[in-house]
């Protein structure tokens, strides 16, 4: 695919999974399975397009790297065996290590306890020219402890300040705070890779019958399974209310592997492309010293 065709593949990717902010969002008009965000592209076609895909990234991210000025943050949420560590590795596989940090969230330590809830995530904001990567995050606050209120005793907040629409405190926070960081130069990107409860299963068995992948299973993940209907709501009340113009959430169809990679690194291109990255310009002072350090090099008879 050209450059040019490319682009605007990405930015069709992009229009056709975010969430429009204000308006109603139901998780259930959203089909897993769906495969035509590019009308023409099948399975067989997808190696050759992510590995463009890739490629025009890695180029995008050299400028973001040079110009210093912006900083990406892609954040990933999803039910258990929806493929996020498997888009990270391929969509993120040709970006340069130095300008790329990824961190994955488990459950809060006791140093992180004493600490609100955003407080160990913004220690691990990416700086200016990088791209950072959260593999779960500060929205696990309004899923796994919204589903499990329980978690709240553990967190050490005054009882007084716990209320029925504490989540609904916590999405307006957090909403605030990514507005806050889009005003100071970090981009953020939500990805939502939606699956299926069916394909759920499919992978869960995969991972217990092929014994390369049983260090992949836990059977706590079975256990949260049983809940899916509480997280379904909780994804649904999330995205509804902290996807904005600014840091939209895109739903994303997460049954079909390869699918999910090309959706993904099109909207993660169609980001980069959108802030007119460049390389710095040099001036007429360091024009001149490049001038004659060079001449200084092919003088040498060595």
């Amino acid at each position: 695919m050209k450059p040019q065709d490319l682009l605007e593949a990405a930015k069709s990717l992009r229009k056709k999974y975010a969430v429009t902010d204000g308006e109603p969002f139901r998780l259930k008009h959203c089909d897993p399975n769906e495969t035509s965000g590019l009308p023409g592209i099948k399975k067989g076609d997808s190696k050759e397009l992510l590995e463009e895909s890739v490629q025009m990234m890695a180029e995008l991210q050299d400028m973001l790297y040079a110009q210093d000025h912006w900083s990406i943050l892609l954040i990933f949420q999803a039910m258990d065996a929806a493929g996020k560590d498997g888009v990270i590795k391929h969509v993120m596989s040709g970006i340069n290590p130095q300008g790329c940090e990824v961190h994955s969230f488990k459950a809060p330590s006791t140093e992180e306890l004493d600490h609100d809830f955003l407080w160990r995530s913004m220690r691990r904001l990416p700086a200016r020219g990088m791209i950072g990567i959260f593999n779960r995050s500060y929205y696990e606050e309004v899923l796994v402890v919204r589903v499990h209120p329980e978690i709240l005793q553990s967190q050490k907040i005054p009882p007084e300040l716990v209320g029925e629409n504490i989540f609904e405190k916590r999405q307006a926070d957090i909403r605030q705070m990514e507005e806050f960081l889009g005003r100071n130069g970090t981009v953020v990107r939500k990805f939502f890779l939606n699956v299926s409860k069916k394909e759920q299963k499919k992978r869960f068995l995969e991972r217990i019958d092929t014994p390369e992948k049983n260090w992949k299973f836990s059977a706590a993940d079975v256990k949260e399974r049983q809940y899916w209907d509480q997280y379904m709501n909780a994804y649904e009340s999330m995205i509804q209310a902290t996807s904005s113009k600014e840091s939209p959430w895109h739903v994303i169809p997460a049954d079909n592997k390869w699918y999910t990679r090309i959706a993904v690194s099109g909207i993660i291109i169609d980001t980069l492309a959108s802030l007119n990255l460049h390389y710095p310009k040099v001036d007429e002072k360091r024009l001149a010293q490049l001038k004659e350090v060079r001449a200084t090099l092919m003088a040498e008879t060595e």
